[in-house]
């Protein structure tokens, strides 16, 4: 369960790196996806109990393990992603840089490359 939900899980990080979602945010973010999509398939399928109730040390081997994973795959995918260019997201915020609440999207045309 555990290579294929990460396999599964990989190609979710590749999609948000050729969006223009690339660096250590976007890999903390999908850290957080990790740890919740692990704990909703072992308890839901009854293979694990809550976190909550796991020892302490474990629970730190599990955090750590499922962190390291994240920071790697979203490198490995940062790094195919950014032979092919900036993703859109990139591309638009080019457009002016900083934060703006006034930028609406791109133009249809200049949104997918």
């Amino acid at each position: 369960m555990t290579v294929g939900q990460g396999a599964f899980l990989g190609v979710l990080r590749s999609v948000m790196s050729h969006a223009g979602l690339r660096g250590g945010r976007p890999s903390a973010q999908f850290a957080v996806v990790r740890l919740t999509s692990d704990q909703i398939l072992e308890n839901a399928t009854g293979v694990g109990a809550p976190p909550t109730t796991w020892p302490r040390g474990e629970l730190v081997v599990d955090l750590v393990h499922k962190t390291v994973y994240a920071f790697v795959t979203g490198a490995v995918a940062d790094a195919l992603a950014a032979r092919e260019g900036p993703g859109p997201g990139q591309r638009h915020a080019a457009v002016r840089p900083g934060r703006h609440a006034d930028v609406g999207p791109s133009p249809r045309g200049r949104a997918g490359g």
